[in-house]
């Protein structure tokens, strides 16, 4: 166990996320036998297997589970011992470990812009995904930060507030229903209402508003992207309900408008948070410290656009 490499204890930990020899390789920008050969030096100096082969995947054994475990915290302080030597050389540097739901991505720019720019020296490991994905990042460890609305309940967080997320039923401009004086949730439930699978954002927020207002839960269409709700929405197939964050260029050209009903947009909070009890590495300390005291004025310059074409609209209505 002595002569084992970080090579080598990197190779298993990527194998086993990607349950394949080829996949691991790629990301390790580097040969399959290459990787088989790290993989079979580990377990000789293990003496016990480590992974088997089952069909075309690759599983760990109840040894390979046991090694990984330790592997992943192993790089993790050795990465995290590096970042604190250069900030005791004064120096703001160590790779930056992200994570966001996909309908985040749209407000990351405004934010890492200005954070990275000051500080050249960062690297970024940006991943983005579903809730459920990001859940498990940050329980793997591959991520230090995430960024989503409702902190998880499976896991224990410190999250902080750091903006307002506004999210709207969104329509073609030529929509029918755009002409409408007064709009009700059975109008918009009966219109093919897409949303996003189950356990997304904003599927959680239309169904605490449809829930509090007595309203069953009766949607038109389940589709897993934003991009295809968008261009079937801007088609006239239906109704979306969507971060506004994500329609930003829609709306500005023309292609999608907000539904003029009561309380539309609704608002929610976007989070920030780490693993409790979990260190996190200075960098990732300050990113978060940088999002919290600035996060609403980033986000809100952005959004500064949508909420005058949003005026405009009304006044026409």
């Amino acid at each position: 166990m002595y002569h084992a490499s970080f090579r080598q204890l990197q190779s298993l930990v990527l194998v086993a996320r990607h349950e394949s020899v080829s996949r691991a390789a790629d990301a390790l920008h580097v040969t399959q036998p290459a990787v088989s050969l790290q993989i079979r030096t580990l377990e000789e100096i293990a003496g016990i297997p480590l992974t088997r082969k089952v069909g075309r995947n690759i599983q760990l054994t109840a040894a390979g589970e046991v090694m990984v475990e330790f592997s992943e915290r192993i790089l993790r302080l050795w990465e995290q011992a590096g970042d604190e030597l250069a900030a005791l050389q004064g120096v703001t540097s160590g790779t930056l470990r992200i994570g966001a739901v996909t309908t985040a991505e749209h407000l990351l720019p405004p934010l890492l812009v200005p954070f990275t720019l000051e500080r050249p020296d960062v690297r970024l490991k940006l991943q983005v995904g579903n809730r459920a994905e990001i859940v498990q990042m940050l329980a793997r460890h591959e991520i230090e930060l995430a960024i989503m609305g409702t902190p998880p309940r499976e896991l224990r967080t410190n999250a902080a507030k750091f903006a307002r997320h506004p999210m709207a039923f969104v329509a073609s401009p030529a929509h029918p229903l755009m002409k409408k004086k007064k709009i009700t949730l059975n109008d918009v439930t009966a219109a093919n209402l897409m949303v996003r699978e189950r356990g997304s954002g904003t599927r959680t927020a239309v169904e605490r508003l449809l829930r509090e207002a007595g309203h069953p839960l009766e949607f038109g269409s389940e589709v897993s992207s934003n991009e295809a709700i968008k261009r079937m929405v801007s088609a006239g197939l239906g109704l979306g309900f969507l971060s506004v964050h994500a329609c930003g260029l829609e709306f500005e050209s023309g292609l999608l408008a907000i539904l003029p009903m009561q309380e539309n947009p609704v608002e929610a909070d976007w989070h920030i948070m780490h693993l409790t009890g979990q260190p996190i590495p200075k960098v990732a300390a300050a990113f978060q410290d940088f999002v919290i005291e600035n996060g609403q004025d980033l986000i809100g310059r952005e959004l500064e656009s949508f909420y005058k074409l949003l005026g405009r609209q009304r006044k026409r209505g």
